[in-house]
């Protein structure tokens, strides 16, 4: 097919030379030189009014399309001049089907050429995409969408132009096809990471920045790729996680703590007189409700249980910050206040203890822990 192009090719030069006039070529130029000019009214005037329309309206998918084949509009106007100037001449047949495909060949280029420019990572239309499904990731996951998409726009353009010129493609896709088998087999664990980073972009489990816990890490995100998430741990060391392994664990996200949880028994003697109890139960639970850094949504402050060595008070509040530096000052905070609140009602905290009762006549005695 290829040494047939290059025998016909000359020949078709031989035929376009000999087949008109002086006056006939003078009128192909004109008629090329006037769609020079159409070219520069259009793209100077008609377009710029086209472009200034388009903006008013609420949605800017059609000014996008328009910016991303206007240079390829302002290309595609020389090659119909030409292409208008040799349908003019009264030229073969065999000619004139070679000029009809080498124009849909164009046509095929420059519809590939203005995709191209509609898929780049920096266009209008992916910064849309990535407003329009929350993508928080997008200099990850768009750059990569639109990199997959020129690509396959490039592939898709040289398998049509290849048809048009009767070359058998179905053997490069049917190659496509094994190469990309031989790779997947090849690189099976790249993969598996790789798809676990699509998992945690788009569906977002945590974000740079963010506090996580998992079985296998616990510290702030610093950074978030297709193949690995690096993880600050609290003792200041990186860890590098394959995203394989983060996508198939739980992972806790405390940043995302709207507020954090504090619960603790305390202890007093089982002596304490239960006026005392209630009074120390009722200003605990006053001093939660009044104390600004706790939510009072739910503070529970209840006399629990009968322990072995101790009556049981239970405390159950938030605190708003969720910080651990801010969380600990709070937490000791209401800790000092719920020790002055029992200093106040002379109770003191137990401890645990054992009681031996020994009876007076034989070797029995009964030990209560």
């Amino acid at each position: 097919m290829e040494e047939n192009f290059q025998e016909t090719l000359p020949d078709v030069v031989e035929d376009i030379q000999q087949a008109f006039t002086w006056q006939e070529f003078a009128v192909g130029i004109g008629i090329f030189l006037l769609f020079l000019i159409f070219r520069k009214v259009f793209t100077t005037y008609i377009f710029k009014f086209i472009i200034a329309v388009s903006r008013k309206a609420p949605i800017e998918t059609l000014t996008n399309v328009l910016l991303a084949f206007e240079r390829p509009v302002r290309s595609f106007f020389v090659f119909i001049g030409i292409y208008a100037a040799f349908v003019y001449y009264p030229i073969e047949a065999g000619t004139e089907d070679f000029i009809n495909q080498l124009f849909r060949t164009l046509i095929i280029f420059h519809v590939a050429w203005g995709l191209f420019n509609l898929t780049a990572p920096g266009s209008s239309t992916f910064n849309q995409i990535g407003k329009r499904f929350k993508i928080q990731y997008d200099d990850i996951l768009l750059p990569f969408l639109s990199k997959l998409i020129r690509f396959a726009i490039v592939v898709m353009a040289l398998s049509i132009i290849a048809s048009e010129w009767n070359y058998n493609v179905s053997g490069f896709v049917a190659g496509l096809g094994l190469g990309g088998l031989a790779f997947a087999l090849a690189a099976q664990e790249s993969l598996s990471n790789f798809f676990g980073g699509v998992v945690i972009i788009t569906e977002k489990p945590f974000k740079m920045g963010d506090w996580i816990k998992t079985p296998s890490v616990e510290g702030f995100v610093e950074d978030i790729s297709f193949r690995s998430t690096k993880v600050r741990t609290f003792e200041d060391s990186l860890i590098t996680v394959p995203n394989s392994t983060l996508a198939n664990e739980p992972i806790e996200n405390w940043t995302e703590m709207g507020k954090r949880q504090i619960t603790f028994d305390i202890g007093v003697h089982y002596d304490t007189p239960s006026a005392k109890v209630r009074a120390a139960v009722s200003d605990i639970d006053a001093y939660l409700n009044r104390h600004t850094d706790i939510d009072d949504e739910l503070i529970i402050v209840k006399f629990n249980s009968f322990g072995d060595s101790s009556l049981n008070l239970f405390l159950y509040f938030f605190t708003k910050p969720t910080g651990w530096v801010d969380h600990m000052n709070i937490r000791e905070e209401v800790n000092f206040g719920v020790l002055d609140i029992l200093e106040e009602h002379g109770m003191r905290i137990a401890y645990p203890t054992q009681t031996v009762h020994l009876q007076h006549s034989a070797e029995k005695a009964d030990i209560h822990s």
